[in-house]
Formats: C-alpha cells, structure tokens, sequence
C-alpha cells in the first residue's frame, strides 16, 4: 500500500503531513512514501534527505494523487487536486468538516474516505494522534513569545539602583493545552498570571503551574464528557463579564485561547471591558481564525482601542512550522499505523474502533 503528500498551499499553510524520521517508520510497517517535487524544500528540507529514508519523489501533485492509496494532509485540498481524488483512496488531514461541508460531500459522494484528525475523541488509546493538543501546545508558547516581544514593557520585575519595575500581569482566557502552556511559558519569563475557563477542573492545573485562577461565584462546571468546554449559560456569562472587567483594569496582556469544537469561538472581552484597560496593554487572540474571543480581534491584523492593541492571528504555527510539522507527523503515523493492518497489507476501516468512527466524514 502506498501513502503520498503533496506541497501545502504555502501562502496559508507552511506544516506538512510527514518528515524524513517518519518515512522511515511508514517505510518499517510496510508502506511505501510518495511526496511532490521540493515538499519540504520551505523548512530545509531536501528532497534527497527524503529519499534518503525510502522516499519516492515524484513529478507533481497529480502524480501523487494518481499513484497513492492514502492521500496525508496538514489541511483540505484544494478544489483542483480535489477532483484528482479517486475512488476506494482515503484523505486524511484536519479538515474542518464544518466549514467544508459541501465541498466533503461531494469527495465522500465518489468513494473517497475521509478522515479528519480535530474530531479524535479525547481516549488514552488516541492521545499519541491528539493534533489538537500537539499543536495547541505550540501555539499556547508561541502566543505568550510574541505577544512579549510586541510589549514595550520588561516582563518579569527587575530591581536596580534606580528604582524598581514591576512584573507585568497576565491573563490566559481558556486553560485548555494551549492556555495551560502559555500560563507556564509567561510564569517562566517572570510574569504575574491569572487564568479563567468554564471548565472547573482547571483551576487545579492553572494553580500547579503557579497562575491564579480566577472564579465566578456560583459557577457551574461546563465541560463535555470528552473533555471540552461547552457553551455557558447567560448567567454564567454576566457574571464572569463582571469578573473580567474588573480584573481587566490591572492586566498588561490577555492570552485568548478560548474554543469550542466545531463552532464560533466564544465572545468573552467585549468592548466594554477593553475600553477599560490601561493604555499600552495588549491583547493576542489564538482564536481569531473562528472568530476570536475578544469583540474587536480581526484575523491577521493588529487592532488599536484607545491605546489597547488586539492581535489576531490567524494561524500561529506557519510561524513555527518545523517543530508543528514534527509533531503532526508523529501523530499522523500513529492515527495510520492504527487504521493499516500490517499482516493483511491493507487499510482498514473498522467502525468498531471509536478513533476510526469518530474521525470518519460521514
């Protein structure tokens, strides 16, 4: 059986479904690698490193497409390489089903499997295919790196003989993977942490990581059985805005990270509470390509409010891309070495497994 990948949109997308460490283990299980011309040239990558594991280079994406069984994406293809899909082949790449609904549907309409790697339940068995936190614990670092970078303020407090500068307070919106690990990449650079979410079994981990966190009175425990946050009640919402806004006054950055599954990312700093905070702050929005968490985040640009500066980005981890590219790759060859079966040489699509049922575009 053989698996390909063809070069990303590079202008939206830089991470890439497999590296030269991986080719060796699909190679070790019996798979034969086929990749576009130059696939990873953009992360220095050579193609003769590539070939070097086993590899087979070829012309270009039609070729690939042509010559695979298994299609492996960072995300969706594009609507020309989309039609090369052919019948009994499996794509597989996080394909954001909600937003590519149409288009999915007429791939699935033709044979083709589809497989989307955001929608893996939340099981100890599927933890080592986990894209969402694999990378969601890069964009977490990387958020707190740039948004610390961008601030005119030292960070942790500093005293000299000419006075004293104070640590700069930070707030993380959400602790999931990637608020967890910008609570510990701030605390790491010296900052003053704070941190609130819906989901109560946070504060336990917020406050391991030396961050306060931050409860609403009466609040009720919205978290799902597989582990994400949910959709908060009215009442939950007034008085955690009541919460925010006072808190806000003090706070020199806000980390957004806050994301339900398959849905708008949840408004939580409005206006209002903007108009509120000091002069100078900031506030760097991880969701601003579902919306983003603060009312006045726009993808990709860099929003002043009196002084307070919101940045949206829109996908963090094009500025990261080997160190994402590494991990989504381990996760990709974990998700295939469950779906192939190594004895019978052939790909299996066991409904019966939860990770092969959940994942599925039906």
């Amino acid at each position: 059986m053989k698996i390909g990948s063809i070069s990303e949109n590079l202008k939206i997308e830089k991470r890439v479904a497999v590296t030269p460490e991986i080719v060796k283990k699909y190679i070790s299980i019996g798979l034969e690698v086929n990749l576009s011309k130059d696939y990873g040239l953009h992360l220095g990558i050579s193609d003769t490193e590539f070939k070097s594991e086993g590899a087979n280079i070829l012309a270009d994406d039609k070729e690939v497409i042509l010559n695979s069984d298994a299609i492996l994406q960072m995300s969706m293809l594009n609507d020309q390489n989309c039609n090369k899909l052919k019948k009994d082949q499996i794509f597989i790449g996080v394909l954001n089903p909600y937003s590519n609904e149409k288009k999915l549907k007429e791939i699935i309409s033709r044979d083709i499997k589809c497989f989307s790697l955001e929608l893996l339940p939340r099981i100890t068995r599927a933890q080592s295919m986990d894209i969402l936190s694999s990378q969601a614990n890069l964009a977490g670092y990387k958020a707190v790196v740039d948004s610390f970078a961008y601030f005119t303020k030292a960070i942790p407090m500093m005293m000299t003989a000419a006075g004293t500068i104070s640590a700069a307070k930070v707030l993380v919106v959400g602790a999931g993977v990637a608020g967890l690990q910008a609570i510990a990449t701030a605390k790491r650079l010296g900052a003053i942490v704070f941190a609130t979410d819906v989901r109560l079994a946070s504060k336990e981990q917020v406050e391991s990581l030396g961050g306060k966190f931050l409860t609403v009175e009466g609040a009720e425990n919205l978290e799902t059985d597989g582990g994400y946050a949910k959709e908060a009640s009215e009442d939950f919402k007034k008085k955690q805005e009541d919460l925010l806004k006072e808190t806000l006054k003090k706070i020199d950055i806000v980390i957004c990270t806050a994301l339900i599954p398959g849905k708008k990312a949840p408004i939580i700093i409005k206006k209002d509470m903007i108009d509120v905070m000091q002069s100078g702050s900031l506030i760097y929005d991880l969701a601003a390509s579902q919306g983003g968490n603060s009312e006045l985040t726009k993808v990709d640009e860099i929003i002043d409010n009196n002084g307070v500066k919101i940045m949206g980005e829109k996908n963090i981890l094009n500025k990261l891309p080997s160190s994402a590219s590494n991990l989504y790759a381990k996760n990709m060859f974990n998700f295939i070495n469950n779906l192939y079966n190594e004895e019978k040489k052939t790909f299996e699509i066991n409904l019966e497994d939860e990770i092969i049922e959940k994942t599925m575009v039906k």
